[in-house]
């Protein structure tokens, strides 16, 4: 079906505690340095192995302020990138090789069928109610070529819970009511305040996202652990300084990427599937 792409440029919008959230311009510095270079890294292991011959056509929807655009241009991608957050948008339009724009994985401005990757690495989770995360799974359907590739990044259901226990705040009363509803439905929700440990988000059980592909229409192949167990080690970003012990850590975590039982484990999960 066609879409009014004058009136999905517009988008539904962002929820304002999210929009606030990424206004705080963080998110860039944490894939960037410490133990957040794990997510970028083995996400970029990841996508390298997945995605057609460069220089394929690229979506990066909630693509932020580019940080995995930059290096998708640098292989020679052609990247559109698109986020709901101006200063994300002002930030990446600034890249070599990186077109961005305003807009809501929701309600994509890209014609049908026009190109052969997109990736949300980012707006599943903060989608709380699965109709919208349908709803953005199917417009990357739409926007893409017949047989192209999906790839989308998901929060695991028990990410806060893991995270907090190795840093000590499951242990804080106050910030433990947040975690264990978390664990409950999925729901992040934010407290306000010091004590709000993230923004409204969704996290997933690994088997729930192949079937939000398939009803967008999409068929999934393939579900991949980002950070494993590694991102629980407390030295874990002192390993990741050394080129040496850094290939190692990817190496193990390559083998075990895509292991059933394992899946849960890691932070985030990457799903991929194709349009038929």
């Amino acid at each position: 079906m066609e879409t009014d792409h004058a009136a999905a440029a517009e988008g539904p919008g962002l929820a304002e505690e999210i929009a606030e959230y990424y206004e705080r311009d963080q998110e860039d510095g944490r894939l960037r340095s410490g133990a957040g270079r794990l997510e970028l890294w083995r996400t970029q292991d990841v996508l390298r192995r997945l995605l057609p011959p460069a220089p394929a056509r690229v979506l990066d929807v909630g693509g932020g302020s580019g940080v995995h655009a930059q290096w998708l241009a640098a292989d020679g991608y052609a990247v559109d990138l698109v986020d709901p957050v101006p200063l994300h948008v002002e930030r990446a339009a600034r890249l070599p090789g990186v077109t961005a724009r305003h807009g809501d994985a929701r309600a994509l401005a890209a014609p049908d069928a026009s190109v052969d990757v997109v990736l949300l690495l980012g707006p599943l989770y903060h989608l709380p109610e699965r109709v919208d995360r349908v709803r953005a799974l199917a417009e990357a359907r739409r926007v893409l070529r017949p047989g192209g590739l999906v790839v989308a990044a998901t929060i695991n259901r028990y990410a806060a819970l893991h995270d907090n226990l190795s840093t000590g705040l499951y242990f804080d009363a106050e910030h433990r009511p947040q975690i264990e509803a978390a664990i409950g439905d999925g729901r992040m929700r934010p407290t306000g305040g010091p004590k709000s440990l993230f923004t409204t988000a969704y996290f997933h059980e690994p088997a729930d996202v192949p079937a939000e592909f398939a009803d967008a229409g999409l068929t999934s192949r393939g579900q991949y652990g980002v950070e494993g167990a590694a991102w629980l080690v407390g030295d874990i970003s002192a390993s990741l300084d050394d080129p040496a012990r850094r290939e190692l850590v990817l190496r193990a975590l390559r083998r075990t990427e895509s292991v059933p039982s394992l899946l849960g484990v890691s932070g985030h999960l990457l799903t991929a599937g194709r349009r038929p």
